[in-house]
């Protein structure tokens, strides 16, 4: 096996998951640590180490044990259970990666709020309207990918509804946004990367409000791929290895993704998608996430894992994409059962 990078875990479901362990695996071999990998993984992987993650000594060890037979290239995660896993275990190899350090920071919103204060970064409760900014640093040089605009469903849950990346974005060219992110990156000692940086925008201006030192999730590198042509999964993979990216962007569109959450809470009885929607203008795909017979839990509560479907658009403009997201959204059909009607 030439030179691989282990992903530790590929992610739990394939409908988000899949894409990012794709364009890695195009780019260069992956060993998958997982405990068992998912069928949908398997066609993606060069090989699998059987060891759990989330027990981390047990994984070093199995990592360093493998280390020892074959050439590996670099330790990365798309997930965040097991990010600060993932830094161990690159430092234990002298492999490049997001320090302990920083991983371990990120991981406590406390931690993260006082070191970022102390770095005159200014910081903020999450809320809405959220902004973030998809961060490479490449050996000090901090690039904002792009921008990620995210629309929050009701509280207390606020699950993201939609996100929407604009290669054109406005606030791309903001320097108070650029200052806190290029603050937040010096204060982490961040000199090689990919970051997912959150930012709320207040009437006095944007304020730092979580890091994620990792590739963010709900399919966001795919937006930006689809929007302005850079690879955000790729570059993660070739940081870790000690390469450079390259991060010039190749697209100049817009791309937005949607998620349908159950109108009531109880069983899921009736769940369907027309295929009509893969024939829409614009549409890039449209996923059920979830199936009949389930309990859901309404949005005001919900969470993930109560996403009935998936859906995402391409278009020159981000108003081009919401009206793709308006006629995809037409072939969904869904019917809850309350609990106690059901009863």
């Amino acid at each position: 096996m030439s030179q691989p990078v282990l992903l530790l875990g590929a992610g739990r479901r394939c409908e988000y998951d899949e894409f990012v362990l794709t364009r890695i695996a195009a780019a260069r071999p992956v060993v998958l640590v997982d405990a068992a990998p998912p069928d949908w993984a398997r066609p993606h992987l060069d090989g699998h180490l059987a060891a759990d993650p989330g027990k981390d000594g047990a994984t070093a060890s199995a990592v360093v044990r493998f280390a020892a037979r074959h050439r590996v290239r670099g330790v990365l995660t798309c997930s965040g259970e097991y990010t600060v896993a993932a830094a161990r275990i690159a430092g234990q190899l002298g492999l490049p990666g997001t320090s302990l350090a920083t991983a371990a920071v990120c991981a406590d919103p406390a931690a993260l709020r006082a070191l970022l204060t102390g770095g005159t970064v200014p910081v903020d409760d999450p809320g809405p309207p959220r902004v973030c900014a998809e961060t490479v640093v490449l050996d000090g040089e901090i690039r904002i990918a792009a921008l990620t605009r995210t629309t929050l469903g009701p509280a207390p849950a606020r699950q993201p509804l939609r996100h929407t990346v604009h290669a054109h974005d406005g606030l791309l060219h903001n320097r108070f946004l650029r200052l806190a992110v290029d603050r937040t990156v010096h204060a982490l000692g961040v000199t090689r990367g990919v970051l997912h940086i959150g930012l709320r925008l207040t009437d006095r201006g944007p304020r730092v409000t979580d890091v994620t030192p990792r590739l963010p999730g709900d399919l966001i590198p795919l937006l930006v791929r689809r929007a302005t042509g850079v690879d955000l999964a790729q570059a993660a993979a070739a940081l870790a290895t000690g390469e450079l990216p390259d991060t010039t962007p190749t697209r100049q569109r817009a791309a937005a993704i949607q998620f349908a959450y159950p109108a009531a809470t109880g069983r899921l009885e009736h769940l369907d998608l027309s295929p009509d929607a893969a024939r829409e203008p614009g549409a890039d795909r449209m996923i059920l996430t979830q199936h009949t017979g389930n309990q859901v839990t309404a949005g005001p509560h919900a969470t993930t894992a109560d996403r009935l479907a998936l859906w995402a658009a391409v278009g020159d403009t981000p108003a081009a994409c919401d009206d793709t997201l308006r006629r995809m959204a037409r072939h969904l059909s869904a019917t809850v059962v309350p609990f106690a009607t059901a009863a």
